[in-house]
């Protein structure tokens, strides 16, 4: 699916590395795209020409977004792109109701369609238009799935054969409120067999998901403890992050959460807590890459890390790297390549530069082009866009009938 707001036929096109006048920059035409294969891309083109890229989505509610960033439009078209702070203020403020991962990645995606303009007016990396960058290299990881644990630890030693030194699984699949211990058996003997297979120093993150709940966490993160995790993800829902407080007494695993946090407000009460070791805002939920900025120097003041999350789209990779390269307390990024959700359509598909990614022992180099650092293929994107999505995560239920966190 396709859709426009604005002029269509608004402004001409610049040659590659061009620059533009500062002013006046004015928003002429906000496109949407739903490609596959659960994405939605974001395009904004100006009266100079210059256009920027974001990545707006809600997995699973794309089309719900689609339609937030079209209302959003109303405050955008004909104001000029330069003035992000105010147009962020605008959206975020202009409307009784805010917050919320609807409002905030519609943000998400047209803010870093802003700073991609800025950049590439510019003609520098949006990093440094942010301090600059404080790094040479990210470091990144790979997902890793499977149930078996023979069947990790064979993906796992592909992944560090590619050279990747860290990866991320998933702690539990479908989990009841209190489960087995067999549940938590067969959790140990995942870890044990990627920890084994890979080596003391291999990282391994696992991902709870949200799928458990307070009576059963203790137990999960005493039953990983020994395989010493880079971090456990979410390891309750962050509805319940008062949970947190208690499992850092009683684990010494660092404990990340805060995909499901969409700003800066909410992630108060979270570093507050004292309880959380890492955290993971995402830059197409989280209102964009200066909020997440923000976010991050929030944590930076808790003496607390950053590690954003990421298992989408290039758009909204290049965001994440931008803010990675000019963050202190960033120490790796999660990235999609090869990911499960992405059967029939990965990560570099609708990039004209397939190496701008180039991923080199594990870290991925300072990007050094304008904007957000990537040139999109829009004939990919609009071929693509014809054909949209409908992607919906499953729906899980336990043994007993009753429905499950996914």
């Amino acid at each position: 699916m396709l859709s426009f707001y604005g002029d269509r036929d608004a402004g001409v096109r610049a040659a590659p590395g061009e620059t533009f006048p500062m002013t006046p920059n004015l928003i002429t035409r906000i496109e949407t795209f739903t490609v596959a294969p659960r994405w939605l891309f974001l395009r904004i083109e100006t009266d100079s020409g210059a256009v920027g890229w974001g990545e707006p989505v809600v997995e699973g509610k794309a089309a719900t977004v689609d339609a937030c960033v079209h209302e959003m439009a109303d405050y955008l078209v004909g104001k000029s792109a330069n003035r992000i702070e105010d147009l962020f203020q605008t959206m975020y403020r202009g409307g009784f109701y805010r917050g919320g991962a609807v409002f905030m990645s519609a943000i998400a995606g047209i803010e870093q369609a802003l700073w991609d303009i800025k950049g590439k007016t510019l003609g520098v990396p949006v990093y440094e238009l942010l301090g600059g960058a404080v790094r040479d290299k990210v470091k990144v990881y790979a997902w890793i799935g499977g149930d078996d644990p023979a069947e990790v630890a064979t993906e796992a030693l592909a992944r560090k054969a590619a050279g990747y030194t860290a990866i991320k699984m998933n702690a539990v699949g479908a989990m009841a409120w209190v489960d087995s211990h067999a549940a938590l058996d067969e959790a140990g003997a995942r870890a044990s067999a990627v920890r084994e297979a890979c080596g003391k120093d291999f990282g391994i993150a696992i991902d709870f998901h949200g799928r458990v709940h307070k009576p059963m966490v203790k137990q999960l993160a005493r039953v990983l403890e020994p395989y010493h995790p880079l971090f456990i993800e979410e390891p309750v829902l962050p509805e319940n992050n008062e949970a947190l407080i208690e499992l850092a007494r009683s684990t010494t695993i660092p404990i990340a959460t805060g995909e499901r946090q969409f700003s800066r407000w909410d992630y108060k009460a979270t570093l507050q807590s004292g309880a959380v070791d890492i955290l993971q805002p995402d830059l197409s939920h989280a209102g964009g890459i200066w909020e997440c900025r923000k976010i991050a120097a929030m944590a930076e003041a808790y003496d607390v890390a950053v590690a954003p999350h990421c298992p989408l789209g290039p758009i909204a990779l290049a965001a994440s790297l931008q803010l990675d390269f000019c963050t202190p307390n960033a120490f790796i990024q999660e990235q999609s390549l090869g990911i499960h959700y992405n059967a029939g359509s990965d990560l570099l598909d609708y990039l004209s530069d397939q190496s701008v990614f180039h991923y080199a022992d594990g870290y991925v180099p300072l990007m050094t082009a304008p904007g957000l650092g990537i040139e999109i293929n829009e004939e990919a994107v609009r071929e693509a866009a014809k054909i949209g999505h409908r992607w919906r995560n499953p729906v899980w239920r336990v043994a007993d009938g009753s429905v499950a966190e996914w």
